[in-house]
Parts: structure tokens; C-alpha cells; sequence
């Protein structure tokens, strides 16, 4: 677990999806957080209170953490420069990037001279295993996506959560930099080599005999060029008995690759399906999570009903509505 106060970076962003990290702590751990960083053409917040890197710390956040995304996950020269002023005020700085903080010289040094962290989130386990699709106990749910960013992370944790609301054990098992701050344990599969990646999610969900469930955060899609190996090697690993399909109704194309158009539902679902049941062959799909945000509540309300009934599958949005009636088929199936 990162400790906090946190101050959560937005900097120079304009894409909504892009500070998802910075919004899931806000969301899940806002009573550890103390402002947000922007600069004046950042046109996003998170409706905390705005604070410079020296109001951030003197309100006591003890970690800045740079919670933004972009392709490649590098860092530019500002942000660099914004992190070692952040370590000259006295915090701490996480980065969920895949270019690691601790590379870069400036921040080391400085970091090291004053007795700060940096803390690299997307840092996998040096001891993975190679997968081995051998059955394992334990009930595992796993959320899949038409693309990446689609609400995959919060509908695992309101699974989670609505599980515990009934009476069951159930674990939130992370697998990207948002949900392992949120978490404080997990594993950035976007950093594991290629050939472990089935075996790091056999590892974070191992074997479990006290019939709790483990609820695995999904990554990409099977049907993006950029992500699918990862997505591929984590429905391998999850060994999951029941698949819940996320999904944006606002998204016009892939993320990052606007020319190519989204799956259908029930394609993708049953792609996702066909895959799963290499290692998992009794799987089944459990319901639909939409991302309703771009639409009126009754707007919402109507599409959840027409594609659940479309797909023959209990469907909410996971943040307005809940998640009883996928819970309902997950402890009692229609069929």
C-alpha cells in the first residue's frame, strides 16, 4: 500500500481517459488525497481543491502521484521537471508509467539526496512462474472489454464489493497501475514479459478452498491490434468461471486507433468465451457493464435494458445503477 496524502498530477491532460489513474484514486481512496495539479490548459478536475506542487505540500500530501497515461507511457521534459520540483517540496512520487522514475538520472539523484522515494508502479514480480493452465480451485470472475478504458477496472471492483454485500469472501485482484494504488497489491501486466503473463494471474489469483471468489481486473481487448496478446494471456491465466462483458456506447472506434471500429457485443462475448474455455472449459458469460456516463439516466436506463435483453444477460451500469442483477447470476444462474 502507497501511503498517502496523495497530490494527484493531471498537468497539461486533455483527454478524460487519459488521467484514469489520477480518477480512480480520487473515486476509490478520495479521503487520501488533498488536491489536484494542473496547469492552467488542462480543461479536466476531479473536483478536488487545485493546489501548486508547494500548496500540495504544505496541505500535507506526502506523495505526488502521476497519474496520467499516454501511448508508450513516457515522460516529457515538464513532466520531469514538475516531478523534481515535487521531491524538492519534501514528497514522494509515484508514477504508474512504463518509463520508471527511478531511469531517470535527475529524479534519482535528487531523490536519493533527499531521502524520497520513487515509486515505479508498473515494476512486475522478479519470481513469475510460466502459466500452466492446469485446474486450480477457487471461483475467479473476470471483466472483458470491446477496447481498453471501457470501465473494466470499476466494474471489478463493484463486483467485489456487491459480493460482500451478500455475505461472500471476495478479493479485488489488480492487474494495472490504477487498481494496484487502489488495491496496494497486484501485478502490471502491461510490464510482464510476454511468456509469463498467463502465470503472473495464476500467481495473484492463486488456489482458494474457502469457496471466496477472485474478481480479476481485465486489460484491453481481444480485439485491439495494440493489447490483445495481454488481454489473450490473462483469460488463460484467470481461469475464469464466469466472464462480465464492459463496454462504452459512446466510444466511435478503438482507443488510439480511431479508424477501426468496435466488436459488436455478442461478437466479442463470444470471442472472450471461445478463448477462456482453453483452460476454463465450462465458463459462461454473467452479464454486461456499460459506461453510461455520456447519456441521460433514463437514456442509460433503456440501453441497459435493450442489450440485456438482446444478449439474454442481466446488463446495469456498474456506478449508477449497481450490480445486484449480475451478482444474482453469478450466485444463481437462469441457467
Amino acid at each position: 500500500m502507497i501511503n498517502g496524502p496523495f497530490l494527484l498530477y493531471l498537468g497539461h491532460s486533455t483527454d478524460p481517459v487519459g488521467i484514469k489513474t489520477s480518477r480512480g484514486l480520487a473515486d476509490f481512496r478520495r479521503q487520501d488525497c488533498v488536491g489536484e495539479f494542473r496547469y492552467d490548459d488542462c480543461p479536466l478536475t476531479l473536483g478536488l481543491p487545485r493546489m501548486t506542487l508547494a500548496e500540495g505540500a504544505a496541505a500535507g500530501a506526502r506523495t505526488l502521484v502521476l497519474g496520467i497515461a499516454n501511448s508508450g507511457g513516457t515522460m516529457d521534459p515538464a513532466l520531469i521537471d514538475d516531478a523534481a520540483e515535487a521531491l524538492d517540496n519534501g514528497m514522494h512520487v509515484v508514477s504508474g508509467l512504463h518509463q520508471r522514475l527511478r531511469d531517470v538520472p535527475q529524479l534519482a539523484e535528487l531523490a536519493a539526496a533527499k531521502g524520497l522515494d520513487l515509486i515505479d508502479v508498473r515494476n512486475p514480480p522478479a519470481d513469475l512462474k510460466v502459466g500452466t493452465g492446469r485446474p486450480r480451485a477457487g471461483r475467479r470472475i473476470l471483466t472483458v472489454g470491446t477496447d481498453c478504458s471501457v470501465g473494466k477496472m470499476y466494474t471489478t471492483i463493484a463486483l467485489t464489493q456487491g459480493l460482500k454485500a451478500r455475505g461472500e469472501s471476495a478479493d479485488f485482484r489488480a492487474t494495472g497501475q490504477t487498481g494496484i494504488l487502489i488495491a496496494g497489491s497486484g501485478v502490471p501486466l502491461d510490464a510482464v514479459v510476454a511468456d509469463f503473463i498467463s502465470g503472473a494471474i495464476e500467481q495473484v489469483a492463486p488456489a482458494r478452498d474457502d469457496g471466496g471468489w477472485d474478481v480479476i481486473e481485465g486489460q484491453g481487448s481481444l480485439f485491439h491490434p495494440s493489447f490483445a496478446g495481454v488481454s489473450t494471456g490473462l483469460i488463460h491465466g484467470a481461469q475464469a468461471e464466469a466472464l462480465v462483458l464492459c463496454h462504452d456506447p459512446a466510444r466511435q472506434g478503438m482507443r488510439g486507433l480511431p479508424e477501426r471500429p468496435l466488436p459488436g457485443l455478442a461478437e466479442c462475448l463470444a470471442l472472450n468465451l471461445r478463448m477462456a474455455a482453453l483452460t476454463s472449459p465450462g465458463v459462461r458469460a454473467a452479464g454486461v457493464c456499460l459506461n453510461t456516463s455520456s447519456l441521460a439516466e433514463d437514456a442509460a436506463r433503456e440501453l441497459c435494458e435493450s442489450t440485456g435483453t438482446e444478449l439474454g444477460l442481466p446488463c446495469t451500469d456498474p456506478v449508477r445503477f449497481g450490480v445486484d442483477n449480475v451478482i444474482d447470476n453469478l450466485l444463481c444462474p437462469a441457467n
